[in-house]
């Protein structure tokens, strides 16, 4: 392939958007690629919870939804909840209760919905206009009132005012003449002053606020609300059951609704205990099921599998690149694939990604602005996974008290004494630090419930060290990267001996 366009291809992949909501949602629809079953579960019409790490996915996912739901007929209400209300200021006022901040975000969860809905029924959709405005309206009342708690005083005037305006007024009439007159205006002014010495406090008036919605459902149907909440690993962990309660008491019963929400399962709490009830939402009965991404994107049984998503997934993000960059006409998916990559590259590229896409993404960029005008080959990939690593992932540790020194003891214990970069964990009771760990895409789980062949009782999870942290230790880039191969008799951990 000549040397320019292979420049081209190179470009092309470090000109894909790193983050799903910065693409339109016509770039969005053309570069989903689906993982598994995945697409098929999310598209059911239950509550579902949807569980993965940074840049797995979630939110191409949930946008991808939302065409899919519009395609259909159905009305889809799409919510970043990093932009509702105050995310960082009221909501984190610890000044405040946790009541009280997660009335005042479900207040504004609510209105958000609320005004996408607005906007549907004032583009003259097919169902019930004047059900549905009317539903909205109701709705509205209900999540805004407004109570006072304390003392308030009001003092109300009133009086009279008579306006002369000179001047002739004029109209057409029907016959053609004229109408012209003096303008006399009459008015009565009223005013009142308030002296307020209580708090102004949100409350939720759930038996109205149900009924509302319930008319809204029914004002659309057979057309179903599809309602998306992204980002709600945003919201102050103490909050976060109090907003699930209350979305519990106010929209999941609604008949007609279907409600999915998008969040890191490490920084989620969606469920607590309180004596003999509990406060949020239970899974399986409140909300069907789960989605795991992580899971579905973990191609332990089929490196194949794992090499045409990836495959896929680069393509559909380069061919509208290319569309603009090329005067000759777009490669297909296998020219692209042979003038981007040499042997071996896409497959060590995959390894390196450890089934997160904005990983993928993110290396092969770095990839191909080593590689310049030629190939990339095995060692720009390392040379890639090895500056990601150090100048996103690292930096990250940060955050997470304890995790940084934890991760140098594994590192110290599989990779220095073990020569290995897989290892075994309990199933149960792991200390939160190796979440964080996972929630940085420093560790990532590649198999779940491992049955231990001497002790059947007991039961593990498989982890890997991430790619570019092992690399980051390799002095040759021309050393392989240990299999993922677990060993019994070698790749359990012992935590508390190596001081995690």
């Amino acid at each position: 392939m000549a040397q320019a366009i292979q420049m081209h291809l190179n470009q092309a992949l470090m000109r894909i958007p790193r983050r799903a909501e910065s693409a339109d949602r016509s770039t969005l629809a053309a570069t989903y690629v689906t993982a598994g079953s995945f697409s098929a579960m999310i598209n059911s019409t239950d509550h579902q919870i949807l569980f993965g790490r940074r840049g797995t996915g979630k939110t191409h996912g949930l946008l991808h939804l939302h065409d899919l739901i519009e395609q259909t007929g159905d009305v889809a209400v799409y919510l970043d909840l990093r932009t509702i209300g105050s995310t960082g200021g009221l909501y984190a006022n610890e000044a405040l209760s946790p009541a009280q901040r997660g009335t005042q975000l479900l207040v504004d969860t609510l209105e958000a919905v609320h005004d996408q809905l607005v906007a549907v029924a004032i583009d003259g959709r097919d169902f019930d206009q004047d059900q549905v405005m009317q539903g909205l309206d109701d709705w509205a009342a209900a999540a805004t009132e407004v109570e006072v708690v304390g003392e308030t005083e009001q003092e109300q005037t009133r009086g009279d005012a008579d306006e002369h305006v000179g001047g002739l007024e004029a109209s057409l009439g029907r016959t053609g003449g004229f109408k012209a007159g003096l303008h006399h205006k009459a008015s009565t002014t009223a005013s009142s002053r308030r002296k307020r010495t209580g708090v102004e406090q949100h409350r939720v008036m759930f038996g109205p606020l149900s009924r509302a919605i319930q008319a809204v459902a029914d004002g659309i149907r057979p057309t179903r609300l599809w309602i998306l909440l992204d980002e709600w690993s945003s919201i102050p962990l103490d909050l976060q059951p109090f907003l699930a309660d209350l979305l519990r008491r106010s929209i999941l019963p609604i008949r007609g609704t279907t409600v999915k929400i998008a969040a890191i399962e490490h920084r989620a709490r969606f469920f607590i205990p309180v004596h003999d009830d509990y406060l949020g939402i239970e899974v399986g009965s409140d909300a069907a099921s789960t989605v795991s991404l992580d899971d579905a994107l973990v191609f332990d049984q089929s490196r194949q599998q794992a090499q045409a998503f990836f495959r896929q997934l680069f393509y559909n993000h380069v061919r509208p690149v290319l569309k603009t960059m090329l005067r000759t006409a777009t490669p297909d998916i296998d020219d692209f694939t042979e003038g981007t990559f040499r042997e071996g590259a896409l497959p060590e590229l995959v390894r390196a990604a450890e089934g997160v896409p904005r990983d993928a993404i993110n290396i092969a960029a770095l990839a191909a602005q080593h590689a310049h005008t030629g190939k990339i080959d095995v060692s720009h990939v390392r040379r890639a996974a090895k500056d990601w690593y150090l100048r996103d992932k690292k930096i990250a540790l940060k955050r997470y008290e304890g995790a940084d020194q934890l991760l140098a003891n594994l590192v110290d214990e599989v990779v220095g004494r073990r020569r290995s970069r897989t290892f075994l964990l309990p199933a149960a009771d792991r200390p939160a630090t190796i979440d964080a760990l996972c929630d940085a895409r420093l560790l990532h789980v590649l198999r779940r419930g491992v049955v231990d062949p001497r002790h059947p009782g007991r039961q593990y999870d498989g982890f890997a060290i991430d790619y570019g942290c092992y690399v980051a230790l390799l002095t040759d880039d021309t050393k392989n990267v240990p299999a993922d191969v677990f060993h019994f008799d070698k790749a359990i951990v012992d935590l508390a001996r190596i001081g995690g």
